[in-house]
């Protein structure tokens, strides 16, 4: 079936009370039993399972043919569910350019519970090999990476880690389902920040993960959601669920704009660099290409003057609006580095750039003016 169709009709039903197309909000926190003690309707308390976030997960398995999925209340929710699985003295390896947060995660709070992290680039598979010690039990993948847009073979990843006995995940958040399917290519877990593209209306926090396989792994994280209380409520998984339904149509959009901007991006004299997988002269471009649907709606672009420069040009802009996240259907622009604090590793001269729904003619005109 085309994901076009799994995005309108993956978990959902038909209400059997009302004939309702559109699914009821489930606000009960807890079900009833059976006279003999069971469960006969599939839920038993709210914090365990809940009919909203059933019906979530479903459409999150379907979108990125997994056989499990897990629905959190953050994306930070569902990457910390992850490294908790996992066992102190574990070691994980990060990629050199990923979402500040999740170094945060690991370097605050997962290192004091004994887990160990390296950083290597992802883009080289012997500095990877290199990384990887006797402890590596788990393999962190994020393609195409925040904010530089690193392109990582996820086939070629995926089996380093399987033949060293290592789990991999991929955060797809910049990619989507629409754009890529890390299951595919052997990955066992796909993370993502559903408040981004698959919320699409920066208007709902949430995170999920789904398995390639159900078992012990996924057991373990729904175990340490149940106890820990990391769910999500009734009224956001629905509106996640509303928002599935136009995803395709609204991230081959953005990507088509982002195509267009990153173009005339490249091209202007006051640019120093553009980072985008779609250009050719992307150095992850051809694999880009072979693992992807498209370029996707993130951009990043440095800005000839350096950090003065660069958040001069962001305060110019007119129809963009300065702010952090990304993937809704208003277009963002940000001084990356500001945002992540002293020790970032992201050049002081770069903007990150999300690609929304208006025309790209608009948001060329309104680059060019803040450009000069």
């Amino acid at each position: 079936m085309n994901l076009e169709t799994l995005a309108v009709h993956a978990g959902r039903r038909i209400d059997g009370d009302s004939g309702a197309i559109t699914p009821p909000i489930n606000l009960s926190t807890t079900f009833e039993r059976a006279a003999d003690g069971g469960f006969p309707h599939g839920h038993i308390y709210s914090r365990t399972a809940n009919p909203n976030r059933s019906a979530l997960e479903q459409a999150l398995m379907a979108l990125e043919g997994g056989a499990a999925a897990v629905a959190f209340p953050s994306g930070s929710a569902a990457t910390l569910g992850i490294l908790q699985a996992l066992q102190p003295g574990d070691h994980v390896i990060l990629p050199d350019d990923l979402y500040w947060g999740t170094v945060v995660i690991l370097r605050d709070l997962m290192s004091r519970w004994g887990l160990h992290y390296t950083v290597a680039n992802l883009t080289d598979l012997d500095a990877v090999r290199r990384a990887w010690t006797p402890q590596t039990r788990l393999l962190w993948i994020e393609t195409p990476s925040n904010p530089l847009l690193k392109v990582a073979d996820i086939r070629a990843l995926t089996a380093l880690a399987r033949d060293a006995g290592a789990l991999s995940v991929v955060d797809n958040t910049f990619a989507t389902p629409v754009l890529q399917q890390p299951l595919t290519l052997g990955a066992d877990l796909v993370m993502h920040s559903t408040t981004k593209y698959l919320g699409g209306h920066s208007d709902v926090l949430g995170g999920a993960v789904i398995a390639r396989q159900d078992g012990a792994l996924v057991q373990r994280i729904r175990d340490l959601q149940t106890k820990g209380g990391a769910t999500p409520s009734p009224f956001d998984c629905w509106l996640l669920l509303r928002s599935i339904a136009t995803l395709p149509l609204r991230v081959r959009a953005q990507a088509a704009g982002a195509q267009s901007i990153a173009e005339f991006l490249a091209a202007h004299p006051r640019v120093e660099a553009v980072h985008y997988p779609g250009l050719p002269s992307h150095p992850g471009h051809a694999l880009a290409m072979a693992q992807m649907r498209g370029g996707g709606a993130m951009l990043s672009v440095q800005i000839r003057g350096g950090e003065a420069a660069a958040i001069a040009a962001a305060a110019r802009v007119r129809l963009f609006t300065r702010a952090t996240s990304l993937g809704g259907v208003e277009s963002l622009i940000e001084h990356r580095a500001s945002v992540e604090g002293p020790d970032t590793r992201t050049p002081r001269n770069l903007l990150r750039v999300s690609i929304g729904l208006e025309h790209a003619d608009d948001l060329v005109a309104d680059l060019a003016q803040a450009l000069g």
